[in-house]
């Protein structure tokens, strides 16, 4: 079970030395000694913000291979719950990597979420978990 879900900001950012995120997330990073997680939509949008880099997105692809960060499994069962979230926040709007992550936090009890997106966090309220303790 995660005990922090990591969004697709904070996964470029260690990465990309040049975004204005490295710092506070690698600082974070650092501080964490719980399980991170991540889903396949945030990874996705990840591997596409690295696209100019092969190097990147191989770093990225070592992320999940060595096991710092794990995929949460997304399955059929969870779809009706992401689609009723973006309708919810469709005034944001929602993305799909932002209604896993809220999803997977519901279902797996997680309040804590590791990204750069805070304005966004900060707004979305998990079912029966009240806000998200984000990170940085």
């Amino acid at each position: 079970m995660p005990s922090v879900l990591v969004d697709a900001g904070p996964l470029v950012a260690l990465i990309d030395r040049s975004d204005a995120h490295h710092e506070a997330c690698r600082q974070t990073l650092v501080s964490i000694r719980d399980p991170l997680a991540t889903v396949w939509p945030a990874f996705t949008e990840a591997m596409y913000l690295l696209r100019s880099s092969a190097r990147a997105q191989h770093a990225l692809w070592d992320m999940i291979n060595v096991g710092g960060v794990r995929l949460a499994e997304l399955g059929h069962d969870d779809c009706p719950r992401m689609r009723e979230l973006m309708w919810k926040y469709r005034d944001l709007p929602m993305d799909l990597a932002d209604a896993a992550i809220v999803r997977i936090a519901e279902r797996e009890r997680v309040r804590r979420v590791f990204t750069t997106d805070r304005q966004d966090f900060e707004v979305y309220r998990p079912f029966r978990l009240g806000r998200f303790e984000i990170l940085p």
